[in-house]
Formats: C-alpha cells, sequence, structure tokens
C-alpha cells in the first residue's frame, strides 16, 4: 500500500513539474512573441526615422535602433527556434498606421512624432523585460533577457532625453532633459 502511495505521488509530482514547465515556458513563449513584435515594429519605424529625420541626433537613434534590434532579435532566436516561436514578419495594426501617418510627415513634425512613437514603445517594452526577467525559470533564457533588458533601459533613457529635447511631452514616470548632444548616443 506505501509503495502504491509512493508512486502515486511521484506521478503527481512529475506532472505537476511538467504542468508548471510547460506554463512557464507559455509565458516566455508570450514574452518572446511580443518582444520580437516589438523589435520589428522599432526596426521598421526606424528605418522611416533613419531616412526622413531632420534632427541629427533623432537621426543617430533611428540608426542606434535598427541596429540594437536587429541584434536583441538574433540573441532572442535560438530561444524562438527552439520553442516553435515565428518571428514577427510585418507591422501590427497600431504600427502600421503609425508608420502611414509618419510617411506624410516631414521635418520637426515627423521628429516629434517618431520619438513619441518611440518613447512610448520603449518604456513598454522596459516594463515588459523586467517582469521577464523576474519570472523566467530558464537560466540561459533569463542571460538573455537581463541583456536585453538592458539595452531598452538604455534605448527608453535616450528617448526619454530626446523627447524632452524636442519638447515631446513624456510617458508618466519619465524623465527628459533638454540640450541631448550627439555624445549621448
Amino acid at each position: 500500500m506505501k509503495k502504491i502511495l509512493c508512486v502515486a505521488a511521484l506521478g503527481c509530482a512529475t506532472i505537476l513539474t511538467n504542468a508548471s514547465a510547460r506554463a512557464q515556458n507559455d509565458q516566455d513563449k508570450t514574452f518572446l512573441a511580443t518582444a520580437s513584435q516589438s523589435d520589428f515594429n522599432e526596426i521598421k519605424l526606424s528605418q522611416l526615422a533613419a531616412d526622413k529625420a531632420s534632427d541629427a541626433d533623432v537621426k543617430m537613434f533611428a540608426q542606434k535602433m535598427v541596429t540594437d534590434h536587429q541584434m536583441l532579435e538574433q540573441n532572442m532566436k535560438p530561444f524562438a527556434d527552439q520553442w516553435g516561436v515565428t518571428p514577427a514578419t510585418s507591422l501590427d495594426t497600431k504600427h502600421q498606421a503609425l508608420y502611414d501617418q509618419m510617411s506624410g510627415l516631414s521635418g520637426k513634425d515627423f521628429d516629434k512624432a517618431y520619438m513619441k512613437a518611440m518613447d512610448e514603445d520603449h518604456h513598454v517594452a522596459q516594463t515588459d523585460f523586467v517582469s521577464e526577467k523576474q519570472l523566467t525559470k530558464n537560466k540561459e533564457f533569463k542571460t538573455q533577457v537581463s541583456a536585453g533588458e538592458k539595452i531598452v533601459s538604455g534605448h527608453t533613457k535616450m528617448a526619454d532625453r530626446l523627447c524632452g529635447k524636442l519638447g515631446v511631452s513624456l510617458p508618466a514616470g519619465a524623465t527628459g532633459a533638454t540640450g541631448v548632444g550627439s555624445s549621448t548616443m
């Protein structure tokens, strides 16, 4: 009787452990899909900004976003491949509408619209990275998420400063400063 109870307890523990690992993996997969979409959105908007921005600091920021978000996507690719997460290949509805709107803008209007979008998106992404870093149980993935969080945090600070320079209102809790020079990029 004791053997049966012991085997049953082990079986339940295994089922619960597998269910927990699956649930955690599902949460990690959701984060990966969200991060991939965010990377794609930021790359496409930043490619547009690299061509259209009138402010030298905004143009430099845009070029940095393209480079850094392509790198972030590459760093997450092994996990996406292993876990069956397909990378984003098109803008989401919100960002497609924003892209279309921004395509018709120029000069300071373009710069402000782009930086406002980047600031808002990076604040959301930073929150997502911080949360995922705390929640994931996969050590290798946590290392990549932590590295990504540092990059996104840096982007958020740069976006806050550029928004301050351009006179763009910041999201709640953000702080911007005026007089951003290209040395901050």
